[in-house]
């Protein structure tokens, strides 16, 4: 089993890679490619929805990523996507340390609960040393600490019609005319409930760097990075993500990736 594991995983992550790496690259002849309803993006879309059935199928509902040991650190976590961000709320909570950072919770919840920063550490953590695989082909392996996300919802209590939960972040991406898209992403409530999701805090024994998004990212180790939203500023639970922002579950996913990244 767990050679057929690891076979796996290494077979979705390439092809992943594959398909979202054309949007990735940038490259404006495979833009129509990817518009609705083209051919090429109906089918990759269908390989994400078999992909997303096959592992639900196959895989149990708690079965963990692989974990590494201490030694098998052997390089800095890279940052990737936005570093730095120049949201004006972010930058005062930067300067002040994110002392009055709040997480807010809440959606189809029944008790709406904001959190701070220094409450999530006093929660009790999980610590894990996982590989993160980006969909541009690198991999890194970094130690992780955060509170579960299941403990959250335990605590906000999970309204019977929630189906999914959306991370919405400080980080701004490049929108045109429209003056910038806030990044979102999302998971569904089975991932959001597994053993290593967790809302990190920590990194290699220290404070989560600004640069792998400070103070606070979700780490969805059975997901590639992309879904793996840093800069978190609220949580919301929600039946449907088709009326916020392209629809599609996703920054990313609005610009033609799969939803379901899963490896």
């Amino acid at each position: 089993m767990k050679r057929f594991s690891a076979g796996r995983r290494r077979f979705l992550t390439a092809g992943a890679a594959g398909a979202a790496g054309l949007t990735l690259a940038g490259c404006d002849v495979f833009d129509p490619l990817l518009r609705p309803n083209h051919p090429v993006r109906n089918a990759m879309s269908s390989a994400n929805e078999l992909t997303y059935s096959a592992q639900r199928a196959l895989i149990g509902r708690e079965a963990l990523a692989k974990e590494f040991s201490e030694s098998e650190i052997r390089q800095g976590m890279r940052p990737n996507g936005s570093t730095d961000p120049n949201n004006v709320e972010y930058m005062f909570l930067r300067q002040a340390d994110f002392v009055l950072y709040r997480l807010q919770v809440d959606g189809l919840v029944d008790t709406p609960t904001s959190y701070s920063l220094e409450q999530l550490r006093n929660m009790p953590a999980r610590t894990q040393i996982t590989r993160h695989d980006c969909v541009e082909g690198w991999s890194c392996i970094a130690k992780w600490t955060g509170v579960p996300l299941a403990a959250i919802l335990d605590e906000v209590g999970v309204q019977s019609n929630a189906r999914y939960c959306v991370f919405h972040c400080y980080d701004i991406y490049s929108g045109g005319l429209s003056g910038g898209v806030p990044y979102y992403e999302s998971i569904d409530m089975l991932d959001a409930r597994h053993p290593q999701t967790i809302l990190a805090y920590g990194m290699n024994d220290a404070a989560l760097p600004v640069a792998n998004g400070a103070p606070l990212r979700v780490r969805v180790e059975r997901q590639l990075g992309y879904k793996m939203a840093k800069y978190i500023q609220r949580i919301k639970l929600v039946e449907s993500f088709a009326q916020i922002h392209g629809g599609k579950g996703g920054y990313w996913e609005d610009h033609g990736y799969d939803w379901y990244a899963g490896i």
